[in-house]
């Protein structure tokens, strides 16, 4: 009974790779078609950029930040949710499984449901969002005067990676609620594709309120703005102290401890259709 839980979450991993292994064949099938649908993807999500560029032939500096470090945040910020939404970008279509009762079908397999939701329709054309990123976060690094130490260099690592567990939890917590309200991924994608968004730019051109709802209520500064800022050498917001800047992962793990009980709750909520 010790080993319960561990069974259960590697059971999981695996089921996730055996789903999403079957996707990536069916997906290979149309080799034309993926190239085509990841530049789309790539192109799609680097406009977001150009915009950006766009301000800067208009401004030396917005919200007190130049363009290469707002590259940085922007960087940071796409390649975390990029790896968030290849791996859990599934989640937002669980609101039309519940309605239309497809769900049940997930229930009786003897594969956790997480996993069999968040690997349905693995999409490997969203490497186009990550590649994207990677491009403007290494244009920033390079372009960039940073003196390097050897906690900058990890806190970039741990910056990408906890930042992609942040929305990883923030996606799963997302369709958690859509047990309750079906027609809800509208509001999930608000916090996901729009933090993303929020997230591209400095926080001082945001409403002190807002700054602390993403800080001390569904943590997104920590994905990028803490992290980054303490690379750059920049005053946190909110007046924070220097040491909040290495709590990503450790805030990344109670996102997932708040989401997993999110999410047995709304599993335990749910009521089949009977279709």
């Amino acid at each position: 009974m010790v080993f319960a839980p561990r069974s259960r979450v590697v059971e999981g991993v695996r089921a996730y790779g055996l789903i999403a292994a079957m996707w990536l064949r069916s997906t290979m099938a149309y080799r034309a078609s993926f190239v085509m649908t990841a530049v789309g993807n790539f192109a799609a999500t680097a406009f977001d950029f150009v915009a950006i560029m766009l301000m800067f032939s208009h401004v030396d500096v917005l919200g007190g930040y130049t363009l290469p470090e707002i590259a940085l945040l922007y960087g940071a910020a796409g390649t975390a949710f990029g790896l968030a939404d290849l791996v859990m970008g599934s989640m937002d279509r669980l609101g039309r499984r519940v309605r239309d009762g497809t769900l049940d079908t997930l229930l009786v397999r003897p594969v956790p449901v997480l996993a069999q939701v968040a690997a349905d329709r693995f999409a490997l054309r969203r490497l186009g969002r990550i590649t994207q990123g990677l491009l403007v976060l290494g244009y920033a690094l390079v372009t960039l005067d940073i003196g390097w130490t050897v906690l900058k260099v990890v806190m970039v690592q741990l910056m990408l990676l906890s930042g992609a567990a942040i929305f990883g939890a923030v996606f799963v917590a997302g369709a958690a609620f859509q047990f309750f309200a079906q027609d809800a991924s509208e509001v999930q994608n608000s916090f996901t594709y729009g933090g993303n968004t929020l997230l591209q730019y400095p926080p001082t051109v945001f409403a002190k309120d807002l700054v602390r709802g993403v800080t001390f209520v569904v943590p997104l500064a920590f994905v990028n703005w803490l992290p980054a800022l303490y690379v750059l050498g920049r005053e946190y917001p909110l007046d924070l102290p220097d040491w909040v800047a290495f709590l990503p992962p450790v805030v990344a793990v109670g996102c997932w401890v708040v989401a997993g009980l999110a999410w047995r709750a709304g599993l335990r909520a749910y009521r089949s259709t009977g279709s």
